[in-house]
């Protein structure tokens, strides 16, 4: 009985340290902010009954308590950016708010989103002005994953927190030109992505009044990076980020949601709610321990 014990002790104990945090931070997770509202979930309207099922699951829908679920449609694309109003929607996400912690996107079926990066969807978000999210795309399906930012946009409509529309229809080009970039030209996806960022943190530091000021500041960056592109995407940047530039928007967000991101983990660290919840689950957990191990060696 001395052998059982000596391995069974240790043994238990990892399993249990190896799954405590995840467990509390869980149980936590399924309750719901009422400040900051319900979790929200945008299905693309093109996915079948048994694809939405499967996005569901990809989305762990069924983790939260209570969702709030929205459908978004080509009209949609048509109403936010312009778009066809013939499109088929598949990519479809997750939305929870946050008090701070900045942007975060996890694309969690990577080989059905073929085109766009999680990068690429931060870069583009921040552009439209959200922040203080986790955001969660999925498809059942390949797709470019170019619909998800509508249904993001169509969230936000939804609860009334409408972004602006010049912001969302620059955005959505941004991520046009992106992919674009990256598919005409063989530039890496992670290349394009921190292209666009190095220029925007150029812009936010230079502060461009002109259009030549800003060409000039992509192509500096293009020749930082050591990135050629042809005079035709050189000239897509140039134009992509002077309407930025004429809507004011500040750059400044870029670093500061990766700050606010990594910030977000000392909270954790300084929540003391959440080392209460773990002391209360270490003790509950000994008891039983104790408990299960008497009744095996007795």
């Amino acid at each position: 009985m001395k052998s059982l014990k000596s391995w069974l002790i240790p043994g238990i104990v990892l399993v249990f340290v190896l799954s405590m945090a995840t467990a509390v931070q869980a149980s936590n997770s399924n309750s719901i902010d009422e400040k900051l509202g319900l979790p929200i979930v945008v299905y693309g309207d093109a996915l079948s009954d048994t694809q939405k099922s499967d996005v569901s699951e990809l989305l762990e829908v069924s983790q939260h308590n209570e969702i709030d679920e929205f459908t978004v449609t080509g009209q949609d694309i048509a109403n936010y950016i312009g778009g066809n109003p013939n499109s088929n929607m598949y990519s479809s996400v997750k939305i929870l708010h946050q008090d701070s912690g900045g942007l975060n996107v996890d694309i969690v079926s990577p080989d059905n989103i073929t085109e766009v990066t999680k990068e690429m969807y931060e870069n583009a978000l921040i552009t439209a002005g959200v922040e203080n999210a986790e955001v969660s795309v999925a498809s059942s399906v390949a797709v470019s994953g170019h619909s998800a930012l509508t249904g993001i946009y169509k969230a936000y409509d939804a609860k009334g927190a409408t972004l602006d529309r010049d912001r969302m229809q620059v955005a959505s080009e941004e991520l046009d030109v992106a992919t674009s970039i990256g598919e005409e030209e063989g530039v890496s996806q992670d290349e394009v992505s921190s292209l666009l960022t190095e220029i925007k943190k150029a812009i936010a530091e230079q502060n461009p009044v002109s259009r030549e000021e800003v060409e000039q500041i992509v192509q500096e960056q293009l020749d930082s990076l050591q990135i050629e592109l042809s005079p035709e995407d050189r000239e897509r940047l140039v134009n992509l980020f002077d309407q930025m530039r004429n809507l004011n928007i500040n750059f400044d967000e870029v670093q500061n949601q990766l700050d606010e991101l990594a910030s977000g983990f000392q909270d954790l660290i300084n929540d003391e709610g959440f080392w209460n919840n773990v002391r209360t689950t270490i003790q509950d957990f000994f008891r039983s321990l104790r408990t299960f191990i008497d009744s095996v060696l007795n």
